[in-house]
């Protein structure tokens, strides 16, 4: 009787498990450009939103608009025992190994940053590779060899998307120039498009025909600005070619969407792991946007350009600088 009665304890132990893992308490927090920004917080959600849809798992979703409320909410979800946390964005890089370490049961996925803990998975992504594309493109749309460059912050990460794309552009023209400017200091420089319209109305007046816009919600002002001036503008983490169709070259896209969505399903199935993982080109993790939305504005000679350098960067043939490793730029 007493190894009956301890085989079905075991049972109904494995069965428990099992649920337990079927479905996954999940939650995911979104950085101060809000999910809705059309760029790389809204890729998150539809990654999160297409797992809901595949498993009829559902997600808590809250928003940090500073670097302090993301501690105190990812302390309060993490309390709640969530099986694994989704923090959106380098701003929460500190956050996350705060609170990882006081949760050490609960689970957490960095996106675009680097915290340390068993229990962290951090998600980076080969920004250069995919910039270099872009800046492919844009020398090889521009009229005046004059591109424009618009960040939130300047920040490593956002000087990486600079670099790669002044990189990419000098290896179609090595005269071409670069025009820089950043939107701000603080987390507000990612939600404000109309200093991001401003700062590409003044590099228009430049010369610059060309712009890429790397500043979260503020790059929708820059891309509008575009529109209004007959410019070109490049989109960036999610594929904002839609937006101005037939303005916007193409879109550097980062799939955070993939990131959030197999971090969830890794939960699901028992497979998640923590440590570091840097995503680029061959990883499937960034590449350039092109569909019907900007095809009449990508020449052939253009494709063939960037698909030329995909395949040469894919194959190790050309070697893109991350000047996060303490190289200089060399563009």
């Amino acid at each position: 009787m007493q190894i009956k009665q301890l085989t079905m304890m075991i049972a109904a132990v494995a069965v428990s498990a099992g649920a337990c893992a079927a479905t996954p308490k999940l939650g995911i927090v979104y950085d101060a450009g809000g999910k809705f920004d059309k760029s790389f917080n809204q890729s998150a959600f539809e990654g999160a939103s297409r797992f809901k849809k595949d498993t009829n798992i559902n997600f808590i979703e809250v928003q940090a608009s500073s670097d302090t409320q993301a501690e105190q909410v990812l302390r309060g979800l993490a309390r709640k025992k969530l099986d694994l946390i989704a923090s959106i964005g380098f701003a929460q890089t500190q956050a996350v190994q705060k609170v990882a370490k006081e949760f050490p049961n609960v689970r957490f996925v960095l996106i675009d940053g680097v915290a340390q803990g068993a229990n962290v998975n951090s998600i980076t992504f080969k920004e250069e590779e995919g910039s270099y594309l872009v800046g492919v493109a844009a020398a090889a749309a521009s009229k005046t060899k004059k591109l424009g460059f618009i960040g939130g912050i300047d920040i490593p990460l956002i000087r990486t998307f600079a670099c790669g794309y002044a990189q990419g552009a000098k290896s179609v023209d090595k005269k071409a120039e670069v025009v820089q400017n950043m939107v701000g200091t603080t987390a507000a420089a990612w939600n404000d498009p109309a200093k991001g319209g401003e700062l590409a109305r003044s590099q228009f007046e430049r010369g610059v025909d060309v712009v890429f816009a790397v500043a979260g919600g503020s790059g929708l002002g820059t891309l509008q600005m575009a529109k209004e001036k007959g410019k070109l503008a490049i989109g960036v983490d999610s594929n904002q070619n839609h937006l101005y169709p037939g303005t916007v070259l193409t879109s550097m896209v980062k799939r955070v969407d993939n990131a959030v969505y197999d971090s969830f399903m890794q939960v699901k199935n028992g497979t998640w792991k923590g440590g570091v993982t840097a995503k680029g080109l061959k990883e499937g993790g960034v590449d350039w946007a092109l569909d019907e939305h900007n095809r009449k504005v990508i020449t052939p000679e253009i494709e063939k350009k960037v698909l030329g350098a995909r395949k040469d960067i894919i194959d190790g043939k050309v070697k893109v600088i991350d000047i996060r490793t303490g190289a200089a730029c060399p563009a």
